[in-house]
């Protein structure tokens, strides 16, 4: 099996896959589906994911044919972003997924996206189940919206790979970031910040967008990145997708 990046000839390809496998792994209506693959993947928007060198988009193939893709992203400071991986359903149970996981890893790893995040609906078992083997745990959740529907989706990480490092603010003073605790950010995540290495007090937080610390709260529990405008929002979403 053979894995490489996207050509722009694949869009159909892809959307077939994207197609069959939703059909198989979600509850969707046919017209929802329909309209989700088009909005993601027509020939137009895999030609600028193409052209964007922080996307990845990594087919499988097989005698020929794709069998399926992953559509992952290098967000933030060393995170890759695994929004989707989809198998068509014929070649389940061959280990397709798991080693399309594995060289998407590489590849986003030699992008910068050093720890990979992963993001499955809630409501698919056998992905959530998919991505605990791989080894990763979940760690929050988020909201997508499909078709005018809004989806709770699961977000998971190798928080074996992450733990706690010492950053130093702009004031001098040493605090100790922890990637396996983030909040969702507006534009990418907020990653929690404490005074010292037990985690007992939290400082504030990090932008994994523009790379710098954040700790300036308002009474709602708002932060908001004096650099690049990130927010975090009030409370959190309780969502996710895949």
């Amino acid at each position: 099996m053979e894995f490489r990046e996207a050509r722009r000839g694949d869009s159909p390809a892809i959307r077939d896959v994207a197609r069959r496998s939703l059909q198989a792994s979600y509850s969707l209506d046919a017209a929802a589906i329909t309209a989700a693959i088009e909005e993601w993947y027509d020939t137009n928007r895999v030609q600028e994911m193409l052209q964007d060198d922080e996307k990845l988009l990594l087919v499988a193939v097989e005698d020929g044919q794709i069998v399926a893709f992953s559509d992952s992203q290098v967000t933030g400071e060393r995170t890759g972003e695994l929004f989707w991986l989809h198998v068509d359903p014929d070649a389940r149970g061959h280990d397709v997924g798991h080693r399309l996981f594995e060289a998407t890893r590489e590849r986003l790893a030699d992008l910068g996206g050093e720890f990979i995040h992963g993001r499955v609906l809630a409501d698919n078992v056998g992905g959530n189940t998919f991505y605990e083997r791989q080894g990763l745990q979940k760690v929050g959740e988020e909201e997508v919206d499909i078709a005018g529907t809004t989806f709770v989706e699961n977000v998971y990480a190798e928080v074996e790979r992450t733990g706690v490092e010492e950053i130093e603010t702009d004031e001098g003073e040493t605090v100790y970031l922890d990637r396996e605790n983030q909040e969702t950010g507006s534009v990418a995540p907020f990653y929690v910040v404490y005074t010292d290495e037990t985690g007992e007090d939290i400082w504030g937080y990090y932008c994994a967008n523009c790379e710098t610390p954040a700790n300036a709260m308002d009474a709602m529990g708002r932060i908001q990145c004096d650099d690049c405008g990130n927010a975090r929002k009030p409370t959190r979403w309780d969502a996710a997708y895949l």
